[in-house]
């Protein structure tokens, strides 16, 4: 800014930094520059015919300022910095206790790159901050206008750079976020009055000097504390001096650069727009902005700024929602870089400055928390006071000493007491010993510092140095108790009236509970379905929520939904209060949880990284919550879509289970199956038969995988065949597949044992030839591993593993067993942990149940396995009539096969005894015989023999060819 354009109300204070540049620079320089620059921006500022308030986010002093402001101007328009698309929501505010955030939320975007979504911003609030108090001042005071003027949450998006402060922060990662520091979620946030130096030599510079720790506490000692008390000029002036300090020696970013400085163009922009509109006079105006927009030096600057020089650029097509979401100091904290603790520090400095000032604050009507008190009337119309010229406020205050308050001797004595208090709830072995050496620590640690009165972060390091001693054997370390001890973390609440309508329905559907939902803490809710049928639909909500929302807030204790069941009882941990943002921003998409979780289902169903067994835990959800028959079908059609396109195996076994679950439960449930189900099953046995040799063939794809994909295929096998599919496609897949992995040959053997080309004599055999071979012992608790998955395909073969494992630690010795054993352990625990149960069950059944029988005992696989036709064939030819007299002894049965074979001749009496033959049946009977033998497809007739065969074998003789098949078909049984 040239020379001409400077006012001489600051020429001393140039004079004395152009003097000191010199002595320190030895000639004009740099420095020089900066320093008379600071003076300029400031000259500027406090000339500007608009009043600028420049304030610090969240500063009491800044608070403070602006009440004494606001009742002395009483400004007709108060321009606020702050989002404008905001405006409509600040009115919630009084429904609400702070702090709370204000927040812009987009779920659907457009015009913005898809991984951005979300797309959140918020603008916290709290009581100590000069926003609230201009916010208050002007929704309550008739006549008063309040215009947000900063860029609107479209433009937040616009303007930066979201991809790379994403990478930013995954970099960074660092601790895990607590509960209360989380409540902003991923939020961007809206900067309000940020005062932090840019350019970390300097900030580091002052820490040195100063003495302190880090910036909030630099902060507190050096611009809180002295301008708490100090008048409105030398505020303002301070202030400007500040902020145009760290914006002269910001560092070199351009990107933040050029958006602050759109920022302030947009603003002054809007004011000029809103002016011209308006007619209102810049003298009952009053701008509130951060300090650091305050000494601004854009050419768009003032109310006479360059006009027509910046062109607000559109929003997006992106629709915006907007609603208020509980906050915290923590959050507050967590999200802009402050210290822990700071937020409720400075809270409590406001209490006290409100006390040692009388300063009354503005409060908004109805704010939970605040004193009632009656109906304001209209401010009278400040008298127009005659614009006196601005002194130097800025030199006085600089060369002064800083003020050094004395000793509080009763406020640091009761912070010693409260903290050892405090700290024995926690664990602690702290005394009135500790009490004492807090107390001189704190004097000490002040006196070293060049402090005379101990600040709440000196009294913070006494308290930490002498109770915290090895170890911390609480929940809390003693700085958080020192911080809760301040104030604490301080959590808002958004009342009822202001909350979006999905979350006043959960509330009124889960009014039967009689909990207090909207308060923090856990509470245990009980619910009695079978007594009180009219609980059941508040199980159904709660269900939802827990579908929808964190873990935490509603967790289920007793009671479980699985498909076609119901609980007659349950019972819940509540905690809606403690996440109502999530339960807040649940109502930006859309007006009832069962909408939502609909829009939810269906997204997940039809994304475009969706698989099969996504979609079918989809139509699982939509019957387990929604019992939506319809919306069940539409996805079951659509997952077969889905099943059609992969040509991988990687959801196979989920897949499977959840095939399986909804096969069952249609089957119990309906009449018949579902189309969609029947298509599913037809479809998924032919392609999961296309892709079986690949996958015994691919190193990529698991056993497990493999072996979800024979489940399936023999497990639906008999539905997929009555459905039309052909059983030779899995034969010849089965056929084709020549596996490499000894797991997955193993797998192959128990597939071809299900199919009958492998007998279970001939897979003994080629287990017991990998326990000979010595080359192959080493692999074999992979073909273990294998067997054990083959449980899940064909659980029929559990006795064939038993056996397999048996004979490997019977015949195995100790040299190759044990090195073995962790091998065989790991493996079957990594690859196939849930099918050990069926395995032990099996060799439960297998192995004696007491000790001393083990001595004894004998495998079933060793025993000799006994003839069932040995002692028949082995009979006398003697005995051989012995089955003749089966048929006099049980007439009716031999009624019935007579019967059936179309025999009605009846019996007759035998000439000779009965005991002389059992061919006097047949030759009773020729009917009969004849039959037999045209059943077995014997054609020839009866034989030469003219009479009855002393043998008793009259179908022997006369009939050969039946003899023969009936041998056969002894023989295959």
């Amino acid at each position: 800014m040239s020379g001409s354009r400077a006012s001489g109300v600051f020429t001393a204070l140039r004079t004395q930094l152009q003097e000191a540049a010199t002595e320190f620079a030895g000639g004009p320089d740099a420095l020089e520059g900066i320093l008379l620059g600071l003076v300029d921006d400031v000259d500027r500022a406090v000339r500007e015919p608009l009043e600028i308030f420049p304030v610090c986010h969240h500063s009491p002093a800044s608070a403070l300022a602006m009440a004494r402001r606001l009742r002395e101007k009483q400004p007709k328009v108060v321009y606020l910095e702050l989002c404008e698309d905001m405006a409509p929501l600040l009115t919630e505010l009084r429904n609400c206790r702070l702090p709370v955030a204000v927040q812009a939320f987009a779920g659907d975007i457009d015009g913005f790159p898809q991984e951005w979504a979300p797309l959140s911003v918020v603008a916290p609030i709290t009581e100590a901050s000069a926003e609230y108090q201009a916010i208050a001042y002007a929704l309550d005071t008739p006549g008063v206008e309040l215009v947000l003027v900063d860029r609107s949450s479209d433009h937040v998006f616009q303007w930066s750079d979201t991809a790379s402060k994403a990478e930013a922060s995954a970099e960074a990662g660092g601790e895990p976020k607590s509960e209360e520091a989380a409540l902003h979620g991923e939020a961007v946030g809206v900067e309000i009055g940020d005062l932090r130096p840019r350019f970390a030599e300097l900030e580091e510079h002052l820490l040195r000097h100063g003495k302190v720790r880090h910036w909030s506490e630099w902060w507190h000692q050096y611009v809180e504390v002295p301008l708490g008390d100090s008048d409105h000029d030398t505020y303002r002036q301070v202030m400007f001096l500040v902020g145009s300090l760290f914006r002269r020696l910001a560092p070199g970013d351009g990107d933040r650069v050029r958006v602050d400085e759109d920022r302030e163009r947009y603003m002054w922009t809007r004011m000029r727009e809103h002016m011209a509109a308006t007619g209102a006079d810049p003298e009952d105006c009053l701008y509130v902005c951060g300090a650091f927009h305050a000494a601004s030096r854009v050419e768009e600057f003032g109310v006479e700024g360059r006009p027509d020089s910046f062109t607000i650029s559109p929003r997006t097509a992106t629709t915006w929602q907007y609603g208020l979401i509980p906050s915290s100091h923590a959050a507050i904290e967590a999200q802009f870089g402050l210290v822990p603790g700071s937020v409720s520090i400075a809270a409590t400095q406001w209490q006290k400055s409100l006390k040692r000032t009388r300063v009354q604050p503005y409060r908004l009507e109805g704010q939970a928390g605040a004193r009632t008190s009656r109906a304001k009337k209209a401010l009278p119309a400040a008298a127009p006071a005659v614009a006196a010229p601005a002194a130097d406020r800025l030199s006085g205050f600089l060369r002064q000493p800083p003020v050094l308050d004395g000793l509080d001797e009763a406020e640091l004595l009761g912070w010693s007491v409260d903290i050892v208090r405090a700290a024995r709830r926690n664990g602690y072995l702290a005394s009135t010993a500790d009490a004492i050496a807090v107390f001189e620590t704190s004097i000490l640690l002040a006196g070293m510092r060049d402090r005379a009165r101990p600040t709440p972060y000196d009294f913070q390091d006494a308290a930490v140095t002498c109770i915290e001693k090895d170890r911390v054997p609480g929940r809390r370390d003693v700085r958080r108790l020192v911080e809760i001890m301040m104030g604490g973390d301080r959590i808002g609440q958004v009342g009822y009236e202001a909350l979006p309508p999905l979350a006043r329905d959960v509330y009124d559907r889960l009014e039967p509970l009689g909990l207090k939902l909207r308060q923090r803490g856990v509470q245990r809710a009980l619910l009695d379905v079978a007594g009180r049928p009219e609980l059941e639909a508040c199980s159904d909500v709660l269900w939802m929520l827990r579908r929808l929302m964190p873990p935490a807030a509603a967790r289920p204790i007793m009671g479980e939904r699985r498909l076609g069941e119901r609980s007659i009882q349950e019972s819940w941990d509540l905690s809606l209060g403690t996440h109502q943002r999530a339960l807040i921003e649940l109502g930006y998409e859309g007006v009832s949880i069962e909408q939502v979780l609909e829009q939810r289902l269906r997204r997940e169903a039809y994304g475009p990284r969706a698989t099969t067994a996504g979609v079918l835990a989809a139509v699982e959800d939509s019957l387990l919550y929604l019992r939506s028959g319809r919306l069940a079908d539409e996805l079951g059609t659509h997952a077969l879509k889905v099943l059609s396109a992969e040509r991988t195996v990687d959801g196979a076994p989920e897949v499977l289970r959840r095939a399986r679950a909804l096969l069952a439960y249609y089957r119990t449930s309906r009449p018949e199956l579902p189309a969609w189900i029947e298509s599913f099953v037809r479809t998924g046995y032919a392609h999961y038969c296309t892709l079986l040799p690949t996958a015994f063939r691919d190193e990529d794809a698991t056993v497990g995988q493999v072996a979800a994909m024979l489940g399936f295929l023999f497990s639906m096998e008999s539905l997929a065949l009555s459905l039309g599919c052909d059983r030779t496609q899995l034969e010849l897949a089965v056929a084709q597949s020549h596996p490499e992995d000894p797991s997955k040959t193993a797998l192959l053997w128990a597939a071809q044992v299900q199919l009958g080309t492998l007998s279970r004599a001939e897979l003994r055999a080629r287990c017991d030839a990998l326990l000979d071979n010595p080359l192959v012992v080493p692999s074999y608790p992979r073909y273990l591993s294998g067997f054990v998955h083959a449980l899940e395909p064909v659980p029929g073969l559990a006795d064939v593993v038993v056996e397999a494992v048996s004979n490997a630690f019977g015949r195995l010795p100790d040299t190759v067993l044990l090195p073995w054993l962790p091998l065989l352990i790991t493996t079957l625990r990594k690859g196939a942990g849930d099918l050990a149960p069926l395995l032990i069950r099996e060799a439960g059944r297998v192995f004696p149940s007491r000790l001393p029988a083990l001595d004894s005992w004998v495998p079933p696989w060793r025993a000799p396995q006994a003839d069932p036709f040995a002692g028949r064939r082995a009979e006398p030819e003697g005995q051989g009539r012995r089955g003749a007299t089966l048929l006099p002894a049980h007439p009716a049965t031999c009624d019935a096969v007579a019967e059936l074979l179309g025999c009605t001749e009846g019996w007759t009496r035998p000439a000779t005894a009965p005991a002389s033959s059992s061919a006097a049946l047949l030759t009773a009977h020729p009917a009969a015989c004849d039959a037999v033998a045209q059943l077995l497809g014997c054609d020839g007739g009866w034989g030469a023999a003219t009479g009855p065969s002393p043998s008793g074998a009259a179908l022997v003789t006369h009939h050969p060819a039946a003899s023969q098949s009936l041998e056969a078909l002894l023989a295959r049984a």
